[in-house]
């Protein structure tokens, strides 16, 4: 929760109603509609949704690249709609890192491994001596420092994504946002890229918010958030639960989200199941709330 002095607790990231239309000519695009979402920190969390259902939008919003319509948006003590183009600047190079689907986004074809992780620093005016220290802590803890001198196209797809992290991570920042990044590599790969996200969310205690379509993506993270025409529809909470026989196994348990007005979205085979249509008959029972069909 924020305080009244703008100052989030262990509350990292609060989207309240947010709302994002774009204007193309003479239409107007919603692409998000109202969205809520809290992200507590040191939280890993998937975001996942069908291409249009506003994922990239959100993330976008939260690295502070685009700026939301309505609504409220905080991460830490920064209010994204009410930053100044110089707040936007520190926001960018200090609180969040981004790391973008496509390497060419992420990385500069003629800088080495090493260079890359240093510009960020550079630009933050960083000393040498704390650069360098950082390069190399930052190489080695995602297992790309046997690369540090080679340039991207040297580079394998995963090790390419391994270091584009270590350069949004350069300037230590408390929130890491991942769009699709295993979406072009191959299964054996993605699973070692997710896993050096687990690894930074773990060892360096960075929140990290991670946009796929990739449901054994999706699936490795304790709680999935699933946007659906952009809204918050539901989240996925999973946790590991020993059976008397001292095995282990995890239960993944689907919750609708309700926002602040009360609206839930009832998940689309359910309605057809049931015949919902534009009304539905509401009883409240002493320990749950009925859904049925206008007979």
């Amino acid at each position: 929760m924020i305080t009244e002095s703008g100052v989030v607790g262990m509350t990292l990231i609060v989207c309240e109603s947010l709302v994002r239309i774009y204007q193309t000519g003479p239409v107007e695009v919603q692409a998000l509609q109202g969205l809520d979402l809290v992200v507590e920190k040191g939280e890993m969390i998937a975001v996942v949704g069908a291409s249009g259902s506003g994922k990239s939008t959100l993330l976008s919003i939260l690295a502070g690249v685009d700026a939301p319509t309505a609504g409220r948006a905080h991460v830490e003590q920064w209010d994204l709609l009410a930053m100044s183009r110089a707040d936007r600047v520190r926001y960018r190079r200090h609180t969040v890192g981004f790391v973008r689907q496509q390497t060419a986004s992420n990385l500069i074809p003629y800088l080495t491994a090493r260079q890359m992780v240093d510009l960020p620093m550079t630009a933050a005016r960083t000393s040498a001596g704390e650069r360098r220290k950082r390069s190399a802590e930052l190489l080695e803890a995602l297992g790309v420092s046997a690369y540090a001198d080679r340039k991207p196209g040297q580079l394998s797809g995963g090790q390419q994504m391994r270091v584009a992290i270590a350069v949004a991570l350069a300037n230590q920042p408390h929130v890491l946002l991942a769009d699709e990044p295993t979406g072009e590599l191959d299964t054996a790969t993605s699973a070692e890229v997710f896993g050096a996200l687990r690894d930074v969310n773990r060892d360096l205690g960075v929140t990290v918010v991670v946009v796929t379509h990739d449901p054994a993506v999706s699936g490795q993270v304790e709680r999935t958030v699933a946007i659906r025409d952009g809204r918050t529809s539901s989240e996925v909470l999973r946790r590991t639960a020993t059976a008397d026989d001292g095995g282990t196994h995890v239960i993944a348990e689907e919750y609708a989200v309700m926002d602040r007005a009360g609206r839930i979205q009832v998940p689309r085979d359910y309605r057809e199941a049931l015949a919902l249509t534009r009304r539905v008959r509401l009883a409240l029972e002493p320990d749950h709330i009925t859904i049925r069909p206008d007979a």
